[in-house]
């Protein structure tokens, strides 16, 4: 099974790469007519709303003591998929 530093850095990069999305949709909004422009900033604060929610998670995990941390690991794994798909659905739909 992966240590706890090993996944605490790849939820820091993927949090990172999130960011990432989210200023190229805010980026791609500027561009965009107002009825797509409406839904996008949506889909926006909904997503920074998610990336907030997952950098608490990372906040409880890297608090948790080491034997802990794998229960937490495999709990957080299925948010973190369920949040990584919204962020692959915005970007797809967005970056045609």
């Amino acid at each position: 099974m992966t240590d706890k530093k090993t996944k605490q850095g790849q939820m820091e990069t993927t949090l990172k790469d999130w960011g990432a999305t989210i200023d190229s949709l805010k980026a791609e909004a500027d561009k965009v007519g107002d009825d797509a422009k409406a839904d996008l900033q949506s889909k926006i604060e909904y997503l920074e709303g998610k990336k907030a929610e997952m950098q608490a998670r990372l906040d409880e995990f890297k608090a948790s003591g080491e034997d802990a941390w794998e229960t937490m690991a495999s709990g957080f794994q299925s948010a973190w998929d369920e949040v990584g798909k919204a962020f692959e659905e915005a970007s797809a739909k967005f970056n045609k």
